[in-house]
């Protein structure tokens, strides 16, 4: 059985970008937050990305949840994933395995912005687990935590790395928020991308053959679609940068040459300077005492850390106490 609750208004995605591009495009220095990145050829140029060598996240990530989704159902005894990003990926398919196979799992909650994707998503998990309650929730992970239902012990499942996407308070407001709607004894299951050599972490957002830096760069074309703009996109080059104080990866495209662009949606004329940089995103990487310190202040208690073969990423598993 599928059911699919919206808490987003039909023109939430487009007022959200719009308050985003005039918000970013008009500070010193300029940004954009890397959710927009994500249209259809955005989504095809993530999956591409993932697939490259020098990208060894999502790797890393599936190889732990193929060796430990049964050690989460065991540990859990969940009746209810939750999944913060709409997922019928691989490593959504093996949390739901091992749940399933433990024989516990009752219902999946997938938690998506993108109504279209997740309807997809829910209606790919409902074909391949027959019996399995599919509850999706059209909503924000930063506004609509409170309206994820399931029956409890509740597992909420942050994969992916995406963590490393939030500025340091905006980390502790969402854990905080995840551990608001969670009762005493529920279970939080993060994903995190750990330091590791500056080599190795910025070839993960360079790539050789230019597929992060098309996909850097769709956040421009989105903008253009979207709001009318005339970026030239080609006028813009890919940098991906290590940031050994905050331990982060930053992206950012480089003007080229001096331009001015037009936004007609939003009646805003933007100047670029000859290589002004516009951020687009930050990927920060992790520590197990730092992840440890920021989950304990928000009142949560330490089960397990997993980390791959390679220990170049990790995936904890979190009490609500």
């Amino acid at each position: 059985m599928t059911q699919i609750d919206v808490h987003l208004t039909p023109d939430y995605s487009a007022r959200a970008l719009r308050e985003d591009v005039r918000a970013g495009l008009t500070a010193d220095p300029k940004w954009l937050p890397p959710k927009w990145f994500y249209d259809a050829r955005g989504s095809e140029l993530f999956e591409q990305i993932t697939r490259l060598p020098e990208y060894y996240p999502t790797r890393a990530e599936r190889e732990i949840l193929r060796t430990r989704a049964g050690d989460i159902a065991a540990i859990t005894k969940a009746h209810t994933l939750v999944e913060l990003g709409s997922g019928s990926s691989e490593k959504t398919r093996l949390l739901l395995d091992g749940l399933r196979d433990h024989g516990t799992l009752t219902t999946f909650v997938p938690l998506d912005v993108s109504e279209s994707a997740l309807r997809e998503a829910a209606d790919a998990i409902t074909a391949d687990y027959p019996g399995l309650e599919v509850h999706g929730v059209v909503g924000d992970f930063t506004a609509h935590l409170d309206k994820l239902p399931g029956e409890a012990p509740r597992v909420v499942a942050f994969l992916g790395g995406t963590i490393g996407n939030l500025l340091p308070a905006e980390r502790a407001a969402f854990y905080a928020s995840v551990r608001e709607v969670l009762e005493p004894g529920e279970w939080f299951l993060l994903g995190t991308d750990l330091v590791k050599d500056p080599a190795t972490l910025v070839a993960a957002y360079d790539d050789s053959a230019g597929v992060t830096a098309e996909f850097n760069r769709n956040v421009l074309r989105v903008i253009n679609r979207q709001l009318g703009a005339d970026f030239d996109v080609d006028a813009f080059s890919h940098v991906a940068i290590w940031d050994p104080d905050n331990e982060w990866i930053e992206m950012h495209l480089r003007a080229d040459r001096a331009m001015r662009v037009l936004i007609p949606e939003i009646h805003l004329d933007v100047e670029f300077a000859e290589g002004e940089e516009l951020s687009t995103e930050i990927s920060a990487k992790f520590h197990r005492h730092g992840v440890e310190a920021e989950l304990t202040k928000a009142a949560f208690t330490p089960t397990t850390w997993w980390t791959d073969t390679k220990a170049r990423f990790a995936l904890s598993l979190w009490q609500a106490t």
